[in-house]
């Protein structure tokens, strides 16, 4: 018999192309690395643990250098970016990101590790990184969501559900403002043994319908970000209008219900989503939000160059930026 021609049914350039075989092939993304028990350069230990069996949710956790037996953490709950398509929470790139921030801000982090599109159309990604969330909260002494002899031990040995944050880069900095409205929602921090002082986001991706700012006019409808988010999530009720790409869309929640106290939103001169970076915080200014919030801009970068330009001077700053956030109340 002779074999079938493998041809691209989809292409999404830089990100990824699909064959009529069902086969994908990513263009980008750092290798994926294994843990390390300790990182010799910043004392931070690492291990991978599986959340969930069905569906597949996993995540890489991190845990600074002890000085002491019984030494608790604040507890960061990380989102990887990667357009929802592209790198893991195992990526080199993540891990040695992650390694320093987890060293200077003195975090336990959880890196989660969400399916990815387009083999799993969204919205699973922010499925799985709830149900991700859920298991962090689940390990409160109070919450008793989690038996003795399920608990990861780094967490409940370590982690202090008083002072937990969520934070994310890109798509990830998407996923960690969706989590932190559900969170809001559903008053994790006043039914729960958990309290959600803070979430960082990092250039993150929103989008919509409609151009803002220096957003081209022509063809915005059939730019690769609509496209894309239409393939990734077909019959997204509103399209590029949906709540979870656009939070200040026609139907989106106020948000001035976003579960935390205190937010800290990066943007990037040269990134094309710094508008929607901008736009996104003063929303959440002018919305009533009661907590503490701050907008960083850094000038001559582009997006997440904290991570792909790692070492630089700028990229060193802007994580002791983050770092110093998640130190406030440490």
């Amino acid at each position: 018999m002779a074999s079938i021609d493998k041809k691209v049914t989809a292409e999404f350039l830089p990100f990824f192309r699909v064959y009529n075989d069902g086969s994908v092939e990513r263009l980008l993304g750092s290798p994926t690395v294994p843990p390390t028990p300790e990182d010799p350069q910043t004392g931070v230990s690492s291990k991978d643990i599986t959340i969930s069996q069905k569906p597949a949710i996993s995540a890489r956790l991190y845990i600074p250098k002890l000085t002491q037996p019984n030494e608790k953490f604040p507890i960061l709950v990380y989102f990887h970016g990667g357009a929802f398509c592209v790198e893991s929470a195992f990526s080199s790139d993540h891990q040695r990101y992650l390694n320093s921030l987890v060293s200077q801000a003195q975090v336990l982090a959880v890196s989660v590790e969400y399916r990815l599109a387009p083999e799993h159309s969204l919205p699973n990604a922010y499925e799985d990184s709830w149900a991700a969330f859920q298991w962090v909260a689940a390990h409160s002494i109070y919450n008793g969501g989690v038996g003795e002899d399920a608990k990861e031990k780094w967490l409940s040995d370590h982690g202090d559900f008083k002072r937990v944050f969520t934070g994310g880069d890109s798509a990830g900095a998407n996923i960690a403002h969706n989590i932190t409205m559900r969170a809001g929602a559903e008053k994790v921090n006043k039914i729960g043994g958990i309290n959600i002082l803070g979430a960082f986001l990092t250039h993150p991706l929103f989008f919509g319908s409609k151009p803002i700012g220096s957003e081209s006019c022509e063809g915005h409808e059939k730019s690769l970000a609509c496209s894309l988010w239409d393939y990734m999530y077909p019959g997204a009720p509103g399209g590029a209008d949906n709540p979870l790409m656009n939070p200040v869309g026609p139907g989106a929640a106020s948000l001035a219900g976003l579960g935390c106290s205190r937010l800290l939103v990066t943007v990037a001169e040269k990134d094309g989503l710094r508008d929607r970076g901008v736009f996104y915080y003063n929303a959440v200014k002018e919305s009533g939000w009661g907590g503490e919030m701050e907008l960083i801009e850094v000038e001559g970068e582009d997006h997440a160059f904290q991570i792909i330009h790692f070492g630089t001077e700028n990229a060193k700053n802007l994580i002791k930026r983050l770092a110093s956030f998640l130190l406030i109340y440490t």
